[in-house]
């Protein structure tokens, strides 16, 4: 690769992590080649990308981006490197632990989730548990409309009639 090459890579790179909030650094070495195509598969079907890079020309792509802090993120960028990036949160966690109940790798090198980074394996279960944008506002409205719904169903009980109304209303 010249160093044309190698500068239109890293600027290719980092621009891809300045408009993304979801990256996350996978080691994908000693998969086979069936392993590989079908982690691809699983990453299309999910809307992640992956793409294997080279670990000094995602270090100067970071480096490069303004505006974020990637923190420890580079530290951890020794061997191969895959990185993965989505739209949700804790999609590319969710393809990793699948993948794993059948092979030992991937394995998680680190996150970076909106502005918060995640090193080591052992953060796999933490952002698993992240719940992405539409599950918090999901949950959000089922709070909401829970003292309406109860309201609601109080009065339907209740009877149609305005004693009925004030009756539950005095209870409430």
């Amino acid at each position: 690769m010249t160093k044309a090459e190698k500068n239109q890579k890293i600027d290719q790179l980092a621009d891809v992590l300045s408009s993304a909030n979801v990256v996350y650094v996978a080691d994908t070495a000693d998969l086979n080649a069936e392993e590989t195509s079908s982690l691809r598969r699983e990453c299309f079907k999910k809307d992640i990308t992956l793409e294997v890079v080279k670990n000094t020309l995602l270090v100067k792509a970071i480096e490069k981006v303004e505006g974020k802090n990637f923190g420890e993120l580079t530290s951890i960028l020794t061997g191969t490197s895959a990185i993965m990036l989505s739209d949700v949160g804790n999609a590319p966690a969710k393809l990793i632990q699948a993948v794993r109940k059948k092979s030992k790798k991937p394995l998680l090198k680190g996150a970076y989730i909106d502005e918060a980074v995640y090193i080591g394996d052992d953060q796999l279960d933490a952002l698993v548990s992240i719940k992405s944008k539409e599950e918090v506002i999901a949950d959000l409205i089922a709070l909401l409309q829970s003292p309406a719904k109860n309201v609601i169903s109080a009065l339907q009980s209740g009877g149609q009639t305005i004693s009925g109304l004030v009756k539950t209303l005095s209870e409430r």
